[in-house]
């Protein structure tokens, strides 16, 4: 796994990359290919360095000039990519926590496999209205941003009731034993969170699993995550939310995210977890 994801300007390098290889692999340098185009040799030099993002109709032409019309496929992800995998928590937090929260549960309800893989928290779909109104302030403060905690936590509330919907959704959650150890809230409202997860594991569409201390790690968990199907991962970093979509990173996460769950103890082992560590909470 890389040790960042990348932000918009280093997207945009990597799609001018690829475009670049795409025409030395066909023999053509940037002035002729320029000229295949109708375009002035400068926008060529722009899109291959990163400068300019090519429109859908750019790549498909450049695609096609350069013998390779099935190339544009790949690169028009790439190229959506760019408009979605970036979104600063300054500027999505202007309206507040509880539209955030909103947008989450449209995405989860359009999916119907996600898993989870967190290590510094306990997921938001699993909170208690306690232990998610302490998040909400912490980030609150974090982010100068507006503080409706009241309203995030009914939202976040209102986004879990997914869980107990009959269909054919499936959840699989992998939580570290250290996310139960952190003290995002007071020892009575830990407890009570933990005693909310021991609920959890119960529920028939929702898996999930707690990767023990001292646990030899498989990979290293250096960030929390989310996978929408096998179609996207999201990431919450400091300062923005990042959203993966190209195969080949999604692929990795996935490998990730099994290794990291292979790890994980279910059923009975999970629930004396998380009973030694509601009575860590004193």
């Amino acid at each position: 796994m890389s040790s960042a994801p990348q932000g918009v300007h280093e997207a945009r390098q990597e799609l001018g990359g690829r475009l670049r290889a795409l025409r030395q692999a066909a023999g053509v340098d940037g002035r002729t290919l320029a000229g295949r185009l109708g375009w002035p040799p400068s926008k060529v030099s722009k899109i291959q360095l990163g400068r300019q993002s090519p429109t859908e109709r750019d790549i498909r032409e450049w695609s096609a000039a350069c013998g390779e019309p099935q190339a544009a496929d790949e690169l028009l992800i790439l190229l959506r990519d760019l408009d979605h995998r970036y979104a600063a928590w300054r500027r999505q937090l202007r309206q507040g926590h509880a539209t955030v929260q909103r947008a989450w549960a449209e995405a989860e309800a359009a999916a119907r496999t996600i898993r989870l893989f967190e290590s510094g928290c306990v997921p938001g779909l699993l909170q208690t209205a306690e232990y998610a109104a302490g998040i909400f302030q912490r980030n609150s403060r974090l982010h100068g941003s507006r503080p409706d905690t009241q309203a995030a936590v009914a939202a976040r509330l209102a986004r879990q009731q997914i869980l107990y919907n009959p269909g054919p959704k499936r959840w699989h959650f992998v939580i570290t034993e250290s996310a139960l150890l952190y003290g995002a809230a007071t020892p009575p409202v830990m407890r009570t969170q933990i005693d909310r997860l021991v609920s959890a594991t119960t529920l028939p569409a929702l898996r999930l699993g707690i990767i023990p201390l001292r646990r030899r790690m498989p990979v290293s968990p250096a960030q929390s995550f989310c996978m929408l199907d096998d179609d996207q991962v999201v990431l919450e970093i400091f300062t923005a939310e990042l959203r993966l979509g190209l195969p080949d990173e999604v692929a990795v996460y996935r490998k990730a995210f099994d290794m990291l769950a292979a790890e994980a103890w279910y059923g009975d082992d999970a629930r004396r977890l998380l009973a030694a560590a509601a009575e860590s909470w004193v």
